[in-house]
Protein backbone atom coordinates (compact mmCIF):
# COMPACT_ATOMS: atom_id res chain seq x y z
CA UNK A 1 0.00 0.00 0.00
CA UNK A 2 2.80 2.40 0.91
CA UNK A 3 4.51 1.66 -2.42
CA UNK A 4 1.34 2.57 -4.34
CA UNK A 5 1.07 5.88 -2.48
CA UNK A 6 4.67 6.76 -3.30
CA UNK A 7 4.24 5.76 -6.95
CA UNK A 8 0.98 7.71 -7.16
CA UNK A 9 2.55 10.82 -5.66
CA UNK A 10 5.56 10.59 -7.98
CA UNK A 11 3.31 10.09 -10.99
CA UNK A 12 1.15 13.05 -10.01
CA UNK A 13 4.17 15.28 -9.58
CA UNK A 14 5.53 14.24 -12.94
CA UNK A 15 2.26 14.69 -14.79
CA UNK A 16 1.45 18.09 -13.36
CA UNK A 17 4.88 19.61 -13.86
CA UNK A 18 4.15 20.54 -17.47
CA UNK A 19 0.73 21.92 -16.64
CA UNK A 20 2.07 23.76 -13.61
CA UNK A 21 4.69 25.59 -15.71
CA UNK A 22 1.85 27.12 -17.69
CA UNK A 23 0.36 28.66 -14.55
CA UNK A 24 1.02 32.33 -13.98
CA UNK A 25 0.43 32.60 -10.25
CA UNK A 26 0.81 30.67 -7.05
CA UNK A 27 -2.94 30.35 -6.53
CA UNK A 28 -3.56 29.00 -10.01
CA UNK A 29 -0.56 26.71 -9.70
CA UNK A 30 -1.77 25.28 -6.39
CA UNK A 31 -5.35 24.81 -7.60
CA UNK A 32 -4.33 23.24 -10.89
CA UNK A 33 -1.81 20.99 -9.17
CA UNK A 34 -4.32 19.85 -6.57
CA UNK A 35 -6.97 19.01 -9.18
CA UNK A 36 -4.53 17.13 -11.39
CA UNK A 37 -3.04 15.35 -8.39
CA UNK A 38 -6.49 14.34 -7.13
CA UNK A 39 -7.40 12.83 -10.49
CA UNK A 40 -4.17 10.87 -10.73
CA UNK A 41 -3.40 9.98 -7.13
CA UNK A 42 -6.47 10.62 -5.02
CA UNK A 43 -6.19 12.60 -1.77
CA UNK A 44 -2.43 12.11 -1.45
CA UNK A 45 -2.00 13.18 -5.07
CA UNK A 46 -4.07 16.29 -4.40
CA UNK A 47 -1.80 17.28 -1.52
CA UNK A 48 1.39 16.63 -3.46
CA UNK A 49 0.01 18.28 -6.60
CA UNK A 50 -1.13 21.36 -4.69
CA UNK A 51 2.27 21.93 -3.11
CA UNK A 52 4.17 21.25 -6.34
CA UNK A 53 1.82 23.49 -8.35
CA UNK A 54 2.19 26.32 -5.84
CA UNK A 55 5.97 26.17 -6.00
CA UNK A 56 6.16 25.97 -9.79
CA UNK A 57 3.34 28.50 -10.16
CA UNK A 58 5.54 31.24 -8.71
CA UNK A 59 7.66 31.31 -11.87
CA UNK A 60 7.40 34.71 -13.53
CA UNK A 61 6.37 34.94 -17.16
CA UNK A 62 9.22 35.71 -19.54
CA UNK A 63 9.26 39.34 -20.67
CA UNK A 64 7.89 40.21 -24.11
CA UNK A 65 10.41 40.83 -26.90
CA UNK A 66 9.63 44.55 -26.77
CA UNK A 67 10.94 44.70 -23.17
CA UNK A 68 14.06 42.67 -24.05
CA UNK A 69 14.79 45.00 -26.97
CA UNK A 70 14.32 48.08 -24.79
CA UNK A 71 16.67 46.78 -22.10
CA UNK A 72 19.26 45.73 -24.67
CA UNK A 73 19.26 49.19 -26.31
CA UNK A 74 18.63 51.43 -23.27
CA UNK A 75 21.46 53.70 -22.22
CA UNK A 76 23.47 52.35 -19.32
CA UNK A 77 22.67 53.94 -15.98
CA UNK A 78 25.41 56.06 -14.46
CA UNK A 79 26.02 53.63 -11.60
CA UNK A 80 27.16 50.21 -12.73
CA UNK A 81 27.29 47.71 -9.93
CA UNK A 82 29.68 44.85 -9.33
CA UNK A 83 28.57 42.22 -6.84
CA UNK A 84 30.31 39.12 -5.54
CA UNK A 85 27.19 37.00 -5.80
CA UNK A 86 26.41 35.33 -9.10
CA UNK A 87 23.32 36.69 -10.85
CA UNK A 88 20.84 33.81 -10.90
CA UNK A 89 17.44 33.68 -12.59
CA UNK A 90 14.73 33.42 -9.96
CA UNK A 91 16.88 34.92 -7.20
CA UNK A 92 16.57 38.55 -6.05
CA UNK A 93 19.28 41.11 -6.74
CA UNK A 94 21.09 42.55 -3.71
CA UNK A 95 19.62 45.77 -2.30
CA UNK A 96 22.76 47.63 -3.40
CA UNK A 97 21.74 47.21 -7.05
CA UNK A 98 19.63 50.03 -8.44
CA UNK A 99 16.85 48.83 -10.72
CA UNK A 100 15.42 51.09 -13.42
CA UNK A 101 11.77 50.63 -14.45
CA UNK A 102 10.94 49.89 -18.08
CA UNK A 103 8.87 52.98 -19.05
CA UNK A 104 6.24 51.31 -21.22
CA UNK A 105 5.87 48.19 -19.07
CA UNK A 106 6.00 48.77 -15.28
CA UNK A 107 5.80 45.01 -14.69
CA UNK A 108 9.54 44.89 -15.50
CA UNK A 109 12.70 46.74 -14.53
CA UNK A 110 16.34 46.31 -15.44
CA UNK A 111 19.82 46.77 -14.07
CA UNK A 112 23.39 46.31 -15.18
CA UNK A 113 25.19 43.99 -12.79
CA UNK A 114 28.73 42.74 -13.38
CA UNK A 115 28.48 44.17 -16.93
CA UNK A 116 25.38 42.07 -17.68
CA UNK A 117 21.97 43.51 -18.37
CA UNK A 118 19.28 41.78 -16.34
CA UNK A 119 15.51 42.07 -16.40
CA UNK A 120 13.88 41.90 -12.98
CA UNK A 121 10.47 41.99 -11.35
CA UNK A 122 10.50 45.38 -9.54
CA UNK A 123 8.53 44.38 -6.44
CA UNK A 124 10.57 41.30 -5.51
CA UNK A 125 13.79 42.23 -7.42
CA UNK A 126 13.85 38.64 -8.74
CA UNK A 127 15.89 38.15 -11.89
CA UNK A 128 13.70 37.10 -14.80
CA UNK A 129 16.22 37.11 -17.64
CA UNK A 130 19.90 37.80 -18.22
CA UNK A 131 20.60 39.42 -21.60
CA UNK A 132 23.83 38.40 -23.29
Amino acid sequence: MRYMLIVGAATAATLISGAAFAQSSTVNGAAGGAVTGAIVGGPVGAAVGGVTGAIVGTVIDPPPQKVVTYVREAPAPQARVVVKEKVVIGQPLPQTVIVTPVPENPKYAYAIVNDERVIVEPSSRKVIQVIN
